[in-house]
């Protein structure tokens, strides 16, 4: 069984994660193998599906629970909180 792992990084003020935005979350979760969750709410969508993404509907300022699980999730997880603060309109 492999470990998971949890962050939460909060969206920068003023930017929503819709199309531009969470394309840019998808294609950076793309790039790792492991098992890659988003979450506000009590909503969770796959990181890796736009669709799911933009679903969560989140807005500039609210906190984003990532999680990870797979051979690959700490470095995953560093470069979606990265990605996530790094987000511009």
């Amino acid at each position: 069984m492999q470990a998971s792992f949890e962050s939460t990084v909060a969206l920068p003020a003023g930017v929503a994660l819709h199309a531009r935005p969470a394309a840019t979350f998808v294609k950076t979760a793309l790039q790792f193998r492991s098992q890659l969750t988003v979450g506000l709410d009590g909503k969770v969508a796959n990181a890796k599906s736009i669709l799911a993404v933009l679903a969560l509907g989140a807005t500039g300022g609210t906190v984003l629970h990532l999680s990870a699980e797979g051979e690959d999730a700490p470095a995953a997880l560093e470069a979606l909180a990265g990605c996530v603060s790094g987000l511009v309109e």
